[in-house]
Parts: structure tokens; C-alpha cells; sequence
């Protein structure tokens, strides 16, 4: 049982280049980082070696954060799930603020609330089917909280979120783009500066620009994936090779026409 608490407190979640979890594991090294709620640091993976990126100009002597948990998620919910899984709270600047809970849960209350029953009741599909099914409890949502959630309700966030990727696991390439558009104003306003979701989510938008030969806007946002993920990932990640790739493809469509 001691054996277990140490992985569930020490463990790191593996993601994949979508920024999607597949898995956890011990890196005993990077185990000795202590928590911040606005870090100075992110973790990536490439395959099952973490990396470990300065996100910011550190001073020397300055310790090096990173954020234990998803920091999409008011400072009440931020520092429940701090204290249930590592025993302690969060006393940074953003908890001492409450920075950005406003935004995060405008809109009316009731409505937010059924949003985020609806994203927690949600699991990840297995087959087209439970996508469709998926996508159209996300349309229904969507279409009943017009005018009275905006977009950056992070429930709303994800709800959008959600109805992208059923969109693009059911090929409906246009529709995937006008949900993940939704999304890029609040991934700016909670992922300022250099975050590796924010890069990811800009890098999946311009791939569905590109794909529906939107190639002038495609390029402005992969170019500001790219911006954003030379500092998180690095020029030699495998992901960061294959936004190359997309945005000189885009570039050299450009240059012909």
C-alpha cells in the first residue's frame, strides 16, 4: 500500500504528441520538482522520454516549477485535487488571486453546471458509433447554451474540445475546424506565453485549415504553433518535424499560386 501512495504521488502521466494521455510512469529525477500553478517549466514527451523545458527566462538561483495537475480548472477545484492527491495547497500568485475564476465559470450557473456533468459522464469511444453519439449529445449542448455560456466557460471549453475531436474521428473536416476556431481565443487567454497545449491545439486547427486548402490561414496559425513549440518541444522533437513538414508543404503551395 506505501509502495502504492509513493507511484500515485510520484507517478507522471505519459502523453502522446496530441498532448492525450496513454499511460503513467516513474522518473524518479523530475519527481523532485515541486508544484506551481503558473510553473516556469512543462514536461513533454517523446515516446517514453520525458523532457523536461524552460518556458521562461529563469534566474539563477530560481527554482524550477512545473504544474502537477491540468490547470484549466478554478482555484477551488485546483486546490481540492492538490490536497487529495499530494496533501498539500497551492499558495502561488494565481491561487492568491483567483486570476482568471471569473472567466473560467461565466455564464449562468445552472447551465455550466449541466455542461460539466455532461464532460464528466463523458468516455473516450471505441468505435464510430459512440462517437456519433457523442457528437450529437455535444450538438444538442451546444446548441442550447447559445447566449448563455460564452466560449471561454471552461466547461463550454471542453465541450468544444470534445465536439472537435468526435468531428475528426468521424472525418467531418469542416465542422472540426469550426469548433476548434471556437477554442483558440481561450486557449490564448488561459495558455498565455509558451504552453505545449496551446501549440498542440493551434497545430490541429491549421491542419484542418490545410486540409480544406485555407492555405493562407493555415500557414498563420502554423506559424504560430510553430512560435510556441520550438520553446516547449524543441526543433528535434518527432512532433515539432511534422508541423515543419506541414507548414513548408503550406508554404510551397503558396508560392505556386
Amino acid at each position: 500500500f506505501s509502495l502504492f501512495l509513493q507511484v500515485t504521488c510520484n507517478c507522471f502521466t505519459i502523453s502522446n504528441g496530441e498532448m492525450q494521455d496513454v499511460g503513467v510512469g516513474l522518473y524518479p529525477s523530475m519527481s523532485l520538482l515541486n508544484h506551481s500553478c503558473d510553473p516556469n517549466c512543462v514536461i513533454v514527451f517523446e515516446g517514453y522520454q520525458l523532457l523536461l523545458r524552460s518556458i521562461r527566462e529563469i534566474q539563477i538561483g530560481e527554482e524550477l516549477t512545473i504544474s502537477y495537475i491540468e490547470s484549466l480548472m478554478p482555484t477551488s477545484e485546483r486546490q481540492k485535487q492538490l490536497m487529495r492527491q499530494y496533501c498539500f495547497e497551492c499558495d502561488c500568485l494565481l491561487c492568491q488571486n483567483q486570476e482568471k475564476d471569473a472567466e473560467k465559470l461565466a455564464g449562468e450557473e445552472h447551465t455550466w453546471k449541466e455542461v460539466k456533468d455532461a464532460v464528466n459522464e463523458m468516455r473516450y469511444p471505441k468505435s464510430k458509433e459512440e462517437w456519433k453519439q457523442v457528437l450529437t449529445r455535444c450538438h444538442n449542448l451546444l446548441s442550447s447554451n447559445t447566449g448563455y455560456l460564452p466560449d471561454t466557460n471552461i466547461y463550454q471549453l471542453k465541450m468544444l474540445d470534445c465536439a472537435m475531436d468526435a468531428c475528426i474521428n468521424l472525418g467531418s473536416w469542416e465542422e472540426a475546424l469550426y469548433y476548434g476556431s471556437r477554442t483558440l481565443g481561450p486557449y490564448r487567454l488561459y495558455y498565455p506565453g509558451f504552453h505545449p497545449l496551446r501549440a498542440v491545439q493551434l497545430m490541429r486547427v491549421g491542419k484542418l485549415q490545410y486540409t480544406q486548402d485555407m492555405f493562407p490561414q493555415a500557414l498563420e496559425t502554423l506559424k504560430q504553433a510553430y512560435n510556441i513549440m520550438k520553446v516547449t518541444h524543441g526543433t528535434d522533437h518527432s512532433l515539432m518535424q511534422t508541423l515543419m513538414e506541414i507548414k513548408e508543404q503550406c508554404e510551397a503551395i503558396m508560392r505556386t499560386q
